[in-house]
Formats: C-alpha cells, sequence, structure tokens
C-alpha cells in the first residue's frame, strides 16, 4: 500500500457515490493530475459510470464488481447521501483495509456510524464540502478521529483540497455547526440575492434589472472580500459615509433585535438542531 505522505498523488482511491459532490473531487483530482486509472468508483448510474470511464476512471455498478488493487485502497471516500448509507456501505467493508483512510463527505452521520457500516475501520475523517466546490471554491470543515496521524490529515487535505479550502476542528460534535456555517451557507447567499431583487423590484426596478444588479454585487463584494487583506468590518465601513445612504440601510440591518446578525443566529441555530437531528 502506498504511504499517505505519496498518496496525494499517487495510491488507490475507492469512492462510493459521484453525484455532484463526489463527481466535483474526481473532476478536481484529475485536473491536478491524478492518474484517473487509480481511482476506482462505485456508483450505480449507468450514464455516470459511462462518463467516469470515458475520463479513464474504473467503474463498477456495486462493491461485488469492484477488482481489488494489489496492496489494497488507500482511501475510501464516501460520497452517497446519508440516506444510502445503509444499502451502499455495508458491502464495501470488504474493501476496506486495516490502513485503509475512510473520508466521509456526508452530511449527518457520525464517526461511529461509518465504522458500524463499515466493518469497524480505524482511520476515519468526516468532511463537510459545500457546493462551490463545483467549480472549486468550496470550502471544507474537517474532523479526524485520534486514529489518524499527521500524514492521514495531510492526505485528506491534499484530496479535498482539490476542491477548495480546507479548517480542521478538534471536536466531531461542531461538525454540525460547520453545516449549518458552511454547507447551508451557499443557500443564505443565494436566497440574499433573491431578497435584494424582490427589494430592487420594490423600489420600481424592473426584474431583470434588479437580478442583474444584486446577483452582480454579491458577486463583485465576495471577490473584493477575497482579494482584501482588510476585515469584512473594514470594508463595509469602507462604503459607508456617515448619514448617507448605505448607512441609512446599515441601521436597519444591523438592528440588534430585527436585524440581520439575529437572524443569522436564528437561521444557523435551527441548521446545526437540525443536523444533530438527522445524526440521532
Amino acid at each position: 500500500m502506498t504511504s499517505a505522505s505519496e498518496a496525494g498523488t499517487a495510491g488507490q482511491l475507492l469512492v462510493i457515490g459521484a453525484g455532484r459532490m463526489g463527481g466535483a473531487m474526481i473532476e478536481g483530482w484529475i485536473a491536478r493530475g491524478r492518474d484517473p486509472h487509480s481511482i476506482t468508483v462505485i456508483d450505480p448510474s449507468a450514464d455516470g459510470r459511462a462518463r467516469l470511464q470515458a475520463r479513464g476512471v474504473r467503474v463498477a455498478a456495486d462493491a461485488d464488481a469492484v477488482a481489488m488493487p494489489d496492496g489494497g485502497f488507500d482511501v475510501l471516500v464516501v460520497a452517497v447521501k446519508p440516506q444510502s448509507f445503509e444499502a451502499a456501505l455495508p458491502p464495501a467493508a470488504p474493501l476496506v483495509g486495516a490502513e485503509t483512510l475512510v473520508v466521509s463527505v456526508a452530511a449527518g452521520k457520525t464517526v461511529q456510524t461509518l465504522r458500524d457500516l463499515l466493518g469497524h475501520p480505524r482511520k476515519v475523517i468526516r468532511a463537510m464540502p459545500n457546493t462551490p466546490a463545483a467549480i472549486g471554491r468550496g470550502i471544507t470543515g474537517c474532523y479526524a478521529v485520534p486514529e489518524t496521524d499527521g500524514a492521514d490529515r495531510a492526505l485528506a487535505e491534499a484530496l479535498l483540497s482539490a476542491v477548495g479550502e480546507v479548517v480542521w476542528i478538534e471536536d466531531e460534535g461542531l461538525i454540525d455547526a460547520v453545516t449549518a456555517v458552511s454547507g447551508s451557507g451557499p443557500a443564505y447567499v443565494f436566497h440574499m440575492i433573491e431578497a435584494m431583487t424582490l427589494a430592487g423590484e420594490e423600489v420600481g426596478l424592473p426584474h431583470e434589472t434588479a437580478r442583474r444588479l444584486a446577483r452582480a454585487t454579491v458577486i463583485g463584494a465576495a471577490a473584493l472580500a477575497d482579494a482584501s487583506s482588510e476585515t469584512e468590518t473594514a470594508l463595509r465601513e469602507a462604503v459607508t459615509s456617515p448619514a448617507g445612504t448605505t448607512a441609512a440601510a446599515l441601521s436597519v440591518l444591523m438592528d440588534r433585535q430585527a436585524g440581520l446578525p439575529p437572524l443569522m443566529a436564528r437561521a444557523v441555530t435551527a441548521a446545526r438542531d437540525r443536523g444533530r437531528e438527522l445524526a440521532g
């Protein structure tokens, strides 16, 4: 088996599920120079398998059809939806060796659940990416069990960074908070564009004009924040003239009782709590 330090660019990967997130990671790995033949994917979708096979990836409809490579798989990436765990994972348990690193990108499924369904692998990392991973601009929050070492983390980070940034947390219980902030976060931003569009219509703009203004403003502001070394607070203050139009709007958005901060806190808390419910 290839060592963890080498497997960021070599080694054998097994991926269960090649939907939006799994597919984005596979494309990211190939774009970064990984040999497609080092990737084996289990996916029940014939169309998905055909697409991946055309890229040079090894494919199988189920775990029984997987050809075990010499030395076994270095990494198993679990990228199926949580509701598919019970059916998809147990058949793959024989493919997980004593040193296989298991990386799960499924929301709400704990380390213990993964171990129970996969024959109790020793090394497990839970990861929570978000949908901008599809264009390589995602961010993934990760938790690693104590049985993993620095090389395991480096390997996981090398794989996950193919679709964006990676941050680590030391408490598995905080994965639900990561999900609530960044995992669900893109939907909050999309809804903000919707709300800004509707607000523009309310003050007389045609729908498409309001939508273009709102969308480009969010995209541009995010790009500016990404390119700047200043904090978001400093950037906000730079746009806000005393007693000006922006200050008038912010007096509503920053209201401590009914403004955006308490509303966002309630939204993130609701998402975190739902994640805990899904985890059981």
